[in-house]
């Protein structure tokens, strides 16, 4: 256990490392964020206005096509910017300096192959939110872990339909082939770059505690430090993950490792399967 908490901590340093070279990756999810946030806004004010938003209130249809809508917007946006990030963590870990327009170029020209991938990973999250609204606890754990292997199944996904210029069915299968033949399915890399959201998390238990006590003015800047804490650790793993996955990809593809990650890192990063 202390050896894997080690590597976690070594992955995220390792990462940052990489990140520091090229810090204008964390615009991706500055501007995913601010996409979304037009485009939802773009979305639900005519729906209101119009009154749609009331009707779906009695029609069950109306809410899950409303839903699809609303998932094929986020999905898409966050798609087509992490295609930027790792368009441009794959230049740098070949050595190369990228910028914002590398990414967004290549982000763009396989923007058919994006809006495929996110229709069907918004139907998959549809699917299974509607199923979990439906289910009792067992059922909501179950359908959590089918959640949890579709994400593992679909790690490299981007990246081969990116570099491969595979579609999404076949990127879908050589997603998984590469993360099953190489590691199998014990993760231990991304554990350690979720650990980055665990001081957004205690700032929230620190506000909730505030309020409980009662001290408002304290309970007001905790709740603030912690929305901009997390707003800023999201951008950050966001750009982390990004990295973490193109260089993944590399090794499970290529066996090759990037010099920024050091080849036992790489490879314990998770335990290959026997």
């Amino acid at each position: 256990m202390a050896g894997t908490f080690g590597r976690s901590i070594a992955l995220i340093k390792t990462s940052l490392s990489v990140l520091k070279q090229d810090r204008e990756l964390l615009l991706f999810p500055v501007l995913s964020a601010i996409a979304t946030i037009i485009l939802v806004a773009s979305f639900i004010v005519p729906i209101f206005v119009s009154g749609l938003l009331m009707q779906a209130a009695s029609s069950w249809v109306l809410q899950v096509v409303l839903l699809a809508i609303f998932y094929f917007i986020t999905f898409s946006v966050a798609i087509f910017f992490n295609t930027g990030i790792i368009a441009c963590a794959d230049i740098r870990l070949r050595g190369g300096d990228p910028t914002v327009r590398d990414g967004l170029s290549v982000a763009w020209a396989n923007i058919g192959r994006i809006l495929s991938w996110a229709l069907v990973a918004a139907t998959v999250g549809l699917v299974l939110r509607l199923a979990a609204e439906r289910s009792g606890l067992l059922g909501k754990i179950a359908i959590a872990i089918v959640g949890g292997v579709w994400s593992l199944a679909t790690l490299f996904v981007i990246p081969v339909m990116v570099f491969e210029q595979k579609g999404v069915a076949d990127a879908i299968g050589e997603s998984w082939r590469l993360f099953k033949g190489t590691w199998g399915e014990n993760v231990i890399g991304n554990g350690g770059l979720g650990l980055l959201v665990l001081p957004g998390i205690l700032l929230f238990v620190l506000a909730f505690a505030s309020l409980v006590l009662g001290n408002i003015v304290l309970t007001a800047g905790l709740f603030v430090l912690a929305i901009i804490g997390t707003a800023v650790l999201g951008v950050v793993y966001g750009s982390l993950h990004g990295i973490f996955v193109t260089a993944l990809y590399r090794y499970a593809k290529d066996g090759t490792v990037s010099p920024a990650f050091g080849d036992d890192l790489v490879r314990n990063a998770f335990v290959a399967k026997r």
